[in-house]
């Protein structure tokens, strides 16, 4: 009896371990969407058929499965360790392998014009949690034909905003854009505070008449405007996706770090009214899930061992 008590016992935690190990993980998605990134202009072009030679190229370099997973350029542990973790050359990527086309070196990618002064920035943030924006502007003197280094980044960011409020699904911020011309390019960090993970974009824009790229791009052809996804894209591309969205609903990411202090001529508008959006914290990071499984796994495997105990006992 006793034997039988301890192996149901341990079968209804292994049961309740295992409801655990499909419970929603801490995660979070988005990407720059004014300015456009790259990775939200080449999937709104369509991954398996994008118009721009760039995104052509970024596609035939990484696949089309990296720009059905356009929201999800991150990296899980990064607990703020960016220039630690990103070597020069791999800024848009985020170092990972699988968005490598975003890091081509060219002077043709879809870009978003843009003016000095005050501008309101928007990033969709296709699963919300708490967490710090810091944009950083290329400097003076910016080749796009060469790949991009943390160097050519201007030192400081011109923008540091932390938890923003949402509006229509996105993150809506204002900032004061430096004096610049001609084609920059402007990176964004999503760090997010209830978890290491942190996200990162890539947004090429251009201010007032762009110049020719010297040495000249590898395409002579005009640079496109580029578009964000509309919700009508992101929602027919979502079956496509193979990013976890972890119970949030929406689309997919994820992101984390030491949160950037908000700044005081920066101020983050408040949710619209009536939206009912409000920031999700939660603990865990983007390993929870694969934790829980395998403490189902090893808890079940126990559960089998005792449960073959006890007959052995009841036959004896």
């Amino acid at each position: 009896m006793t034997s039988r008590r301890t192996a149901t016992a341990v079968t209804t935690a292994a049961l309740v371990l295992s409801g655990l190990a499909v419970a929603p993980g801490a995660f979070a998605h988005g990407s720059m969407t004014d300015p456009v990134s790259r990775v939200a202009a080449c999937y709104a072009e369509g991954p398996e058929a994008p118009r721009s030679a760039a995104c052509k190229a970024a596609v035939g370099a990484s696949g089309a499965q990296a720009f059905y997973d356009w929201n999800a350029v991150n990296i899980a542990n990064a607990a703020g360790q960016h220039r630690r973790l990103i070597p020069d050359g791999k800024l848009c990527s985020a170092g990972n392998d699988k968005y490598r086309g975003l890091d081509l070196a060219r002077a043709d990618w879809p870009a978003s014009r843009m003016s000095s002064g005050a501008h309101t920035f928007r990033y969709k943030g296709t699963a919300p949690h708490k967490g710090s924006f810091a944009l950083y502007v290329t400097k003076d003197g910016y080749d796009p034909s060469k790949p991009l280094k943390w160097s050519d980044l201007e030192e400081k960011p011109f923008v540091t905003v932390t938890d923003p409020g949402m509006q229509n699904g996105d993150y809506v911020f204002r900032g004061t854009v430096p004096k610049k011309s001609g084609r920059h390019l402007i990176y964004s960090i999503w760090q997010r505070s209830d978890s290491p993970e942190a996200f990162y974009t890539c947004s090429d824009v251009v201010f007032g008449q762009e110049a020719p790229a010297t040495p000249p791009p590898a395409t002579t052809a005009p640079a496109p405007t580029a578009s964000a996804p509309s919700e009508e894209q992101i929602a027919d591309g979502a079956d496509k996706s193979t990013v976890g969205h972890g119970g949030h609903g929406g689309h997919g990411g994820h992101g984390s770090a030491s949160a950037a202090p908000a700044s005081p001529d920066v101020p983050a508008p408040a949710a619209a009214p009536g939206s009912g959006v409000e920031l999700a914290e939660t603990g865990g990071d983007a390993t929870t899930p694969y934790l829980a499984v395998g403490g189902a796994a090893v808890l079940a495997l126990g559960a089998a061992v005792l449960f073959g105990t006890a007959r052995r006992r009841r036959t004896r």
